[in-house]
């Protein structure tokens, strides 16, 4: 149990014991060590159930409060109670990270309730871009803090291969096979123009030769087969490299076979939740919280995404997730809105579905920021991106901003191999450490260590800092915020490294040693598992 979760506790106990009704506790770590180590606004939120002025409750509270953590308790302002903590009360923190290891973090909030994330999903008509690739991160990250949380997660793709753009890259790709036998054709409008169909269509000539000079809807279904199956292993490999893995990968394709887009349109109707017009079928998003009645079904009979989306969300439904996330861009806002108005139709309980929502990815270079467009084929791919700069500095870059505001990729900071680099400063206060022990030489439970020896501010200060971390976890997952967890693990290596630069750990008399090094196996232990959530790799030696 974190210190604020057990002040919590002392606080609620000392409040029910003088009669009063239960009421939300916060518990706010103090903003300067002279207003103490935490502080409340208990006496000043129950004053009006109580009848009583602030102070005068906070006083009554006071006496109620065990002795065991606290070194002082003092009234501040109109009300606040701020808390200070004995130093053997703070040690116990410490204590339980270093019993709990790896699994230090882990709950079971989620109490194993199947939860699939839904993610990337990019249709299969080009390589990843570098902002599939934040989606990518931010997706993976939350499924991995959902995991921590003792939810069962899926992650899953699913994609779009089936409609009007497949069309497109099957006559694209059709055109640059032709003009692999000197041939000039024009690339349709709103058709895809990236060299990466050049390389497809040499491989296609090399399959087949000559056998289609012209584009009939044979060539049409051929050349979409093509380049669907080849683009979807290049996804699959791009997002290999990221360290990103999939447990479903599902095709839209399959939603049209089996026959569940129709079904699902006749459930919408039968609910009463569409009407026609102009000969298409439309959705009563309005009436059910949509931003905007929408078309299901186009006036030549051809479902729209939004018709589709909805029974894709159905099949989940019925798969039996309790919840669902997806991670989309904010350029899906209102299409996610009218999704919810289908499912609220269908009778489907608000809280199935929600939408962890992102902005976009733009490279700056040399001072100067890159301009993308996928069908122009004027982007940078997701596998350049890794290839440069690795793996675990992608994974940090993407996930450190608010998924909510847009990121600049700064390249030349992420190429940077020095600690001006944060993904690297964090992953030498891990290395540091490492360094530390094999220097040091001793093997032995740390989590036995007499810890009295630590009672500098800077040594206490840090232990409640690693303390936090199972609320950083949680405050992640449920605001969809992996940003929160690499500005926590940046601060835990700055102060880090600002204490092992003030304090001598070996060296010194052998009881303060040994509890200096078991601060520092929780340090340790706190940094090796952020990162392992964020995905990257938490070296020994760098």
């Amino acid at each position: 149990m974190t210190l604020s979760n057990s002040i919590r506790e002392c606080l609620v106990a000392a409040w029910e014991s003088l009669g009063y009704r239960a009421t939300p506790v916060e518990v706010t770590p103090a903003e300067r060590p002279e207003f103490g180590d935490f502080s409340t606004n208990l006496a000043l939120v129950g004053s009006r159930a109580a009848q009583l002025p602030p102070r005068e409750l906070a006083t009554q509270i006071i006496a109620r409060l065990p002795d065991g953590p606290f070194a002082k308790v003092e009234i501040a302002g109109p009300g606040f109670i701020n808390l200070f903590l004995r130093p053997e009360f703070i040690h116990s923190a410490l204590r339980e990270i270093l019993q709990a290891g790896e699994e230090f973090g882990s709950t079971n909030i989620g109490n194993g309730k199947s939860l699939q994330v839904e993610f990337v999903s990019s249709n299969p008509t080009g390589p990843l871009t570098v902002g599939h690739g934040r989606q990518a991160v931010l997706g993976d990250v939350l499924a991995s803090l959902y995991e921590s949380l003792g939810y069962r997660v899926t992650r899953e793709y699913y994609f779009n291969d089936e409609g009007r753009q497949i069309d497109l890259l099957a006559e694209s790709l059709w055109v640059r096979y032709r003009e692999l036998f000197g041939e000039r054709r024009e690339i349709p409008e709103d058709g895809y123009k990236g060299d990466y169909l050049i390389e497809i269509a040499r491989a296609v000539r090399d399959e087949i030769g000559d056998r289609f000079p012209e584009f009939t809807p044979q060539a049409r279904e051929f050349f979409a087969e093509a380049a669907v199956s080849r683009i979807k292993e290049s996804i699959r490999e791009d997002l290999a490299r990221l360290g990103v893995e999939f447990d479903v990968w599902f095709s839209e394709g399959d939603l049209h076979r089996s026959g569940e887009v129709t079904a699902t349109l006749d459930a919408l109707r039968a609910r009463g939740g569409t009407y026609e017009k102009d000969g298409a079928i439309w959705l009563r998003a309005e009436e059910h919280g949509g931003a905007k009645d929408s078309v299901l079904i186009r006036s030549d009979g051809r479902p729209t995404y939004l018709m589709v989306d909805i029974a894709y969300h159905m099949n989940k439904f019925r798969r039996g997730f309790a919840r669902v996330i997806d991670v989309q861009g904010a350029d899906h806002v209102v299409e996610q809105s009218c999704v919810k108005a289908g499912l609220r139709v269908l009778g489907v309980p608000e809280e199935f579905l929600s939408y962890a929502v992102h902005q976009f990815v733009s490279i700056r270079e040399r001072g100067e920021r890159a301009r993308m467009s996928t069908r122009a084929g004027r982007f940078i791919t997701l596998r350049t991106l890794v290839d440069e700069v690795g793996k675990d500095v992608v994974r940090y870059f993407m996930a450190a901003r608010k998924p909510q505001s847009h990121l600049e990729f700064d390249i030349d900071l992420a190429r940077a191999q020095s600690l001006d680099n944060p993904a690297y400063y964090i992953q030498y206060a891990h290395t540091r450490i490492a360094s530390i022990f094999r220097k040091a030489e001793i093997t032995r439970e740390w989590a036995d260590v007499d810890l009295s020896p630590l009672t500098a501010p800077a040594e206490l200060g840090l232990i409640k800092l690693l303390d936090r971390f199972p609320e950083i976890i949680e405050q992640s997952a449920r605001e969809f915020g992996p940003h929160l967890l690499t500005d926590y693990a940046l601060e835990v290596a700055r102060a880090f490294h600002a204490y092992y630069d003030a304090y001598r750990v070996l060296g010194e008399e052998e009881g303060v040693t040994h509890a200096r090094l078991a601060l520092l196996a929780g340090v340790k232990t706190v940094i090796s598992r952020s990162l392992g959530l964020l995905g990257m790799t938490a070296p020994e030696v760098m």
